[in-house]
């Protein structure tokens, strides 16, 4: 893919765009043509596209918050930009609620942006001390401590040897339970303390060994791997013939099921050997994009029916 030169990072920007050249490369968006940002964050991808006139996105995300940011971010773009406060599972009703049968590309950045990671009062991470929330959509959900109280100790575990891999799941929710059950889990540091008691204060390569436990947590809590499974099942029935899907995934669980779907030799043709990843300039200036792994494909053959 050729890549264009990158853009100037706004002043203040509250999420750094991840691949955008290589995104931007691999939609390659036309004049005229219709996108879908189904996680438009901070608007970052979405404003590479619109670089290009008369290109319009419909830009979805669950979280009301990255809305308003990217409302005011892409504000100069003014009626080339939909703005969808939802879930991207359901890219197939906003798209009959906009009247769009088909678009141009779909581009989807999944997982947790660094505006919801970075923000103490969203519990995602526990690097600060904030609730055991965990949800993308504030406004709607059980938040991951009600998870926790909710299910069983094997229920729990299971999770989080499915969704963190994390080895030793079975201490680890022995440990995080005991804790709830005895008023000591309240927040993502009681979380992380419940966590150290399980599995030592190690760090295994310089990962925190809470890590898995608080994705897993996460995974669960927003349901982003059937999201994921949802979208990819819709995109064949959305995205014209000659239109491509690109999928941004950050660990091995998304970007399985990414390869998984993009394999319909009779659907998808793959614009990539394997998955883009970072450059050292890009890591250098955002580490979080060393874990980001691009696929891309473009649609071909006849569009399936929509039901």
């Amino acid at each position: 893919m050729h890549l264009p030169p990158p853009p100037p990072r706004p002043r203040g920007e509250p999420h750094v765009t991840v691949l955008g050249r290589e995104v931007l490369a691999a939609l390659s968006p036309v004049s005229q043509g219709v996108y879908v940002d189904a996680t438009l964050g901070a608007g970052g991808h979405a404003e590479t596209i619109l670089e290009t006139p008369g290109t319009r996105v419909i830009g979805i995300d669950r979280d009301e918050r990255a809305l308003a940011i990217a409302r005011a971010r892409l504000a100069r773009m003014g009626e080339r930009v939909t703005y969808v406060h939802g879930e991207f599972a359901e890219i197939e009703r906003h798209l009959e609620a906009l009247g769009v049968a088909r678009v141009d590309g779909l581009l989807a950045d999944i997982g947790v942006s660094s505006m919801q990671l970075d923000d103490p009062a969203r519990g995602m991470s526990f690097r600060a001390e904030g609730p055991l929330d965990m949800r993308m959509d504030p406004s709607r959900g059980e938040t991951a401590l009600e998870l926790i109280q909710r299910i069983s100790d094997e229920e729990l575990a299971d999770l989080i040897y499915r969704y963190g891999e994390e080895r030793r799941s079975r201490r680890v929710a022995r440990c995080i339970k005991q804790a709830a059950d005895n008023s000591e889990l309240e927040t993502t540091l009681d979380l992380r303390r419940a966590v150290v008691r399980a599995v030592g204060p190690a760090r295994i390569g310089g990962v925190d060994p809470a890590t898995r436990t608080f994705q897993a947590l996460r995974i669960a809590v927003n349901g982003e791997l059937d999201e994921l499974e949802a979208l990819l099942a819709a995109a064949p029935r959305i995205i014209a013939p000659g239109g491509v899907l690109a999928v941004i995934a950050f660990h091995s669980l998304e970007d399985r099921i990414v390869k998984r779907a993009l394999r319909e030799p009779d659907v998808w043709q793959p614009l990539t050997k394997k998955p883009v990843t970072a450059g050292d300039d890009e890591i250098a200036d955002n580490p979080r994009a060393r874990s980001a792994k691009l696929r891309a494909a473009r649609r071909i053959g006849r569009p399936e029916s929509r039901a």
